[in-house]
């Protein structure tokens, strides 16, 4: 089984608000999330939410995804990426997890299913777009441990993907979907 993780904690300042609720052609970018990763058919989906929760779980759809709520949201990415797997780690059908950052609204069920297409245990793969890596990234249990380990600050995944950048499989998605993290305030 694969389950996706949307990292959605960030607090968002330069929008007056939690990343997971700007707006970006009319919807959320967490609906976008959930949107592709349920597309994709991902199970379970595991939300990470830190900067105003109550407020993202009233205004959010969340409806059958499991959040879980990063208390130390202000120290990064990496918390996030802990706390998620962390969470995953008590399931033991969950062979790998596909992790997606809220602010990727480009990314299509298409690019979540390619990324995580018969991903097992030692899965690790990551999308490219025009060789550019980015998100989604399949990562399997066997990796889970180390990927905690070295998820610090703001890096995320990253430092662990860079670590073992030769066990990384690169997933071409540019043709299928839009890599790019929205930093800066976007119109609606």
């Amino acid at each position: 089984m694969v389950a996706a993780m949307v990292l959605a904690a960030a607090g968002g300042q330069r929008y007056g608000g939690p990343k997971a609720l700007l707006q970006v052609n009319g919807a959320y970018l967490i609906d976008h999330a959930l949107t592709a990763v349920r597309s994709a058919a991902c199970d379970p989906v595991i939300v990470i939410l830190g900067s105003e929760p109550a407020r993202v779980r009233a205004e959010a759809a969340l409806d059958g995804v499991q959040v879980v709520e990063n208390a130390h949201w202000r120290g990064g990415a990496g918390s996030s990426v802990r706390a998620g797997l962390e969470a995953l780690s008590g399931l033991a059908d969950v062979a790998a997890a596909v992790l997606l950052l809220v602010e990727t609204p480009g990314v299509s069920a298409e690019a979540v299913r390619r990324v995580a297409e018969g991903a097992g245990e030692a899965t690790l793969r990551a999308a490219t777009y025009s060789g550019r890596r980015g998100y989604p990234v399949a990562v399997g249990r066997g990796h889970w441990t180390g990927m905690s380990v070295l998820a610090s600050s703001d890096v995320g995944a990253r430092a662990y993907l860079t670590a073992h950048s030769d066990l990384v499989v690169p997933v071409e998605c540019a043709d299928i979907a839009d890599g790019t993290e929205y930093d800066l305030p976007v119109a609606s």
